[in-house]
């Protein structure tokens, strides 16, 4: 829907009927319907409410504004419409500060206008006032409406168990992913603590399975952090990402990297073994790129801890994530070489790089391929294999075109750190070469010879 900012002009009211409702334009506009902000005040016999939708937006941008609705020049809803002797209708300040640039035409047909008088078009405005006030009014009973069912929801989970729980986060969990006012009816009347209450050693996966899916889309505090992040807790969400379905699995990872957001001294929670192996599951799994990125993502929030590299090299998380490289998409790519290049400053790491037979070719065709922080990393990986056994690896990447690549980054627009790198590779990559051998290996042309 279009955004516009409203004049301060005159405010007109429509009786909207049903109870003596009465609701003006200015109103919907701050109330968000129209991309204002604040609250909203509703007058209707006794009942006088403040009430902010500011993020119910969302569920207005897929209704369509009535095209008679939208001044020609500005392309968003009129508030004050006038009309023009040609018959076009504007909003009047629009008009007036064409006018104001000695444009003395109609803006839509370029006709001279004989008469330069605007004529408010009232039956435009009431109509405009009309339908929004209606669309106004079936949000507020809407939000209501899932205000209410979210109230009724919380108290049941505090009475039943089994199955009827289970029913109870599943409609929870349906009705805060389509409601934004959902969510924050949640955290404001104890939801968090009491959905996080439900997760223990005991719980069952299914149970879980629905807490973690409504826990992932709320806006969790320090203190619900701090409760989710009990041992037992983050044990339980790991096991319910190896057993659940992919959805599960996806929603355990981003719940996962939002609680590990900004701690520097809790990471060691995450050392499982088990988790790691759940992450390069997800990763492995092309079928779902979404999970694939949730699983990249959380693996390199976890790379960027050095105490937890060495596990994740010790399970052989190295090869797993060399062999995916060419299945990968730019943002997954850019996520899978950050987290090998973390690894690489490990010498197990650089080690177990080397050892792996991919990794000089899958590498070497990322060079200059996707961006030039991609290139960067790519770099950065092969400069730690080639300098670990320079004979044995340089001939490899050589063979696999690595000259010719770094002849083009140098002669790139890339920032000079990352030609410098790519000339000292080079240099590395030419020490078991004659010049003659050397050139003929790279298959230069005549001019870049």
């Amino acid at each position: 829907m279009p955004m516009y900012v409203p004049s301060r002009g005159r405010v007109e009211e429509f009786d909207v009927g049903g109870g003596g409702q009465v609701l003006d334009l200015e109103t919907a506009v701050k109330d968000g319907i129209l991309g204002g902000g604040g609250g909203v005040v509703v007058h209707g016999g006794a009942i006088e409410k403040k009430l902010s939708l500011r993020k119910m937006m969302e569920e207005l941008d897929s209704i369509e504004v009535p095209s008679v609705f939208i001044c020609p020049i500005s392309l968003e809803p009129m508030q004050d419409p006038v009309t023009l002797c040609t018959g076009q209708t504007y909003e009047r300040s629009n008009i007036l500060k064409w006018f104001s640039l000695g444009h003395f035409t109609c803006p839509t047909t370029m006709q001279e206008l004989w008469d330069d008088s605007i004529t408010p078009n009232s039956t435009l405005h009431q109509l405009i006032y009309s339908w929004f006030s209606q669309k106004y009014l079936a949000m507020k009973k809407r939000s209501e409406d899932v205000q209410g069912r979210v109230l009724e929801i919380l108290e049941t989970l505090k009475k039943v168990k089994g199955e009827a729980r289970v029913q109870a986060l599943k409609e929870l969990r349906q009705v805060v992913t389509a409601h934004d006012s959902a969510k924050k009816t949640v955290t404001d009347n104890s939801g968090v603590s009491l959905i996080t209450s439900l997760l223990g050693p005991f719980t069952k996966h299914v149970v879980a399975s629905e807490a973690i899916g409504i826990l992932v889309h709320l806006d969790l505090n320090s203190d619900g952090k701090a409760n989710l992040m009990q041992p037992n807790k983050i044990s339980l969400m790991v096991d319910t990402l190896n057993e659940g379905s992919i959805d599960t699995k996806i929603n355990c990872t981003k719940l996962l990297e939002l609680l590990m957001e900004g701690k520097d001294s809790e990471y060691e929670v995450l050392s499982s073994l088990s988790l790691f192996v759940g992450l390069l599951r997800i990763i492995k799994d092309k079928r779902h790129p979404n999970g694939v990125l949730s699983g990249l993502r959380l693996l390199k929030l976890i790379s960027s801890h050095e105490s937890l590299r060495n596990s994740i090299v010790g399970i052989g998380a190295i090869p797993q994530l060399v062999e995916v490289l060419p299945n990968l998409n730019a943002e997954c790519l850019e996520l899978a070489l950050v987290i090998l290049e973390a690894l690489s400053t490990l010498p197990e790491g650089a080690l177990a790089l080397m050892d792996c037979r991919s990794t000089i070719p899958n590498v070497v065709k990322l060079l200059m391929k996707v961006s030039e922080s991609c290139t960067q990393f790519a770099l950065s990986i092969l400069w730690a294999v080639c300098k670990l056994a320079p004979e044995k690896c340089s001939s490899v990447a050589v063979e696999a075109g690595l000259a010719a690549k770094l002849l083009l980054v140098i002669q790139s627009g890339y920032n000079p750190v990352l030609k410098q790198r790519s000339a000292e590779l080079l240099k590395l990559c030419s020490l078991n070469y004659s010049e003659t051998i050397f050139i003929s290996k790279c298959k230069l042309t005549k001019t870049m010879q």
